[in-house]
């Protein structure tokens, strides 16, 4: 699929009796665009981390707690927002999320401690958490069945797929000629641009009499327990999760391993975190070529294997030594095989549950920033200059994400 292409309405929504939405179709750039905002805040800044510690006078592990409060406001934004948004219609909530991420962006760049920046991006978090659990809602909102998710998940991945490509590599070149306040200013003019695209093109894509009844806590009861019941669910959540958790834990640890550890630039490993964020989509669009012939299950395995043979041999080389022609093609293999993995995390484990894909969301989506926030500062721990920490995380995070999926959504309770 086009990247120009737009989601269409399923088919039940056209059904006598029920009025279309405010709009048929959204941009799948659009889209793509906002569940890419946690690449964008997370990965734009990552080549600065080193300088943002010595210009702020702290140390490696408080540098990464910026990402730590990051991905924790994701988690909350979303856990909030996705249910809200099932009771409430998806459009206000995104773009009161675009507003107060844009105001939080412009505020980050103005921290003048740590300890102001922490909370700051926590709330730039939470903010962001609110756009990528309204945007994977509508795609399941537009999907007809659990491969057609499949298929318009991959597509999204193509654009979300350039973020991770995109923003290490233009976070590395403002590098060049301004700091890393610089980096957030640009990530306010970022949030103001998808603020004026999403009044102007994201259509309401629940109608009113597709809403759920209530907004209260006590009505979300019985719908969590029905999700975390639901063994397939609670497979795609576990998988997706740790895997991604495994990714933050290169997220934080690889600045310090690829620049202090083996003399890289910030503006070559923006290079490689570009490549690897490149396999990611390569592999998303392998998943859309193969929807039509293998499972979503399947698919997802393939990748959770792919995933974990990476992390161990990144384990290898970061506890025996080996230099960047080793490390470098394991990291590429751990990274790449999420393209296969995130898709159709979404497409199976949302398939079931149309009535309240912004509550699902709302698990699948934050599940992998808790893992994350863990992960991060466990890397620093053993300083600049050790690269074991990440090599064992990422490991540990991997195998387990293989070994939850595999059981919990076994052929004879799927089929």
């Amino acid at each position: 699929m086009a990247a120009s292409a737009e989601i269409a309405e399923p088919a039940e929504a056209a059904r006598p009796g029920r009025l279309p939405s405010r709009s048929a179709s959204q941009p799948i750039v659009l889209l793509g665009a906002l569940t890419a905002l946690a690449a964008l805040s997370l990965d734009m800044y990552v080549p600065g981390l080193p300088a943002l510690a010595a210009d702020l006078g702290t140390t490696a592990s408080a540098a990464q707690l910026t990402l730590t409060a990051c991905l924790i406001g994701l988690a909350l934004g979303q856990l909030f927002v996705g249910p809200l948004s099932d009771a409430r219609g998806r459009r206000r909530p995104l773009l009161a999320g675009m507003a107060l991420y844009t105001a939080a962006s412009l505020l980050c760049a103005l921290a003048p401690s740590i300890w102001m920046l922490i909370p700051l991006r926590l709330v730039q978090g939470a903010a962001g958490g609110a756009a990528i659990v309204i945007a994977m809602a509508a795609v399941r909102d537009r999907g007809a069945d659990r491969t057609a998710t499949a298929k318009l998940f991959a597509s999204l991945m193509v654009v979300n797929g350039i973020a991770p490509i995109a923003a290490p590599v233009f976070g590395g070149q403002l590098l060049h000629w301004t700091s890393w306040r610089g980096v957030f200013l640009v990530l306010a003019g970022i949030g103001a641009i998808l603020l004026a695209v999403s009044v102007a093109l994201f259509g309401e894509s629940l109608p009113a009499e597709r809403r759920r009844s209530g907004g209260g806590a006590r009505a979300l009861l019985p719908v969590y327990r029905r999700l975390l019941k639901d063994r397939v669910f609670v497979g795609c959540l576990l998988g997706n999760g740790l895997a991604l958790g495994g990714m933050f834990a290169y997220i934080s640890g690889s600045p310090f391993v690829l620049q202090d550890i083996h003399g890289l630039t910030a503006q070559q490993y923006s290079l490689v975190f570009a490549s690897n964020g490149a396999g990611i989509v390569l592999c998303s669009q392998l998943s859309h070529w193969l929807a039509d012939r293998l499972s979503p299950r399947t698919l997802m395995l393939i990748g959770l294997l792919g995933n974990t043979a990476g992390g161990a041999g990144v384990l290898f080389a970061t506890l025996s030594g080996a230099g960047l022609p080793v490390l470098l093609p394991l990291l590429f293999l751990n990274v790449a095989s999420l393209g296969l993995i995130l898709p159709n995390a979404g497409a199976l484990g949302l398939a079931k549950h149309g009535d309240s894909a912004g509550a699902a969301a709302s698990l699948l989506g934050p599940t992998p920033n808790i893992l994350g926030a863990l992960a991060s500062p466990l890397v620093g721990l053993g300083g600049q200059h050790d690269a074991a920490p990440m090599g064992v995380v990422i490991a540990l995070f991997d195998a387990l994400a293989l070994g939850a999926f595999a059981i919990l959504t076994s052929r004879t309770r799927t089929e």
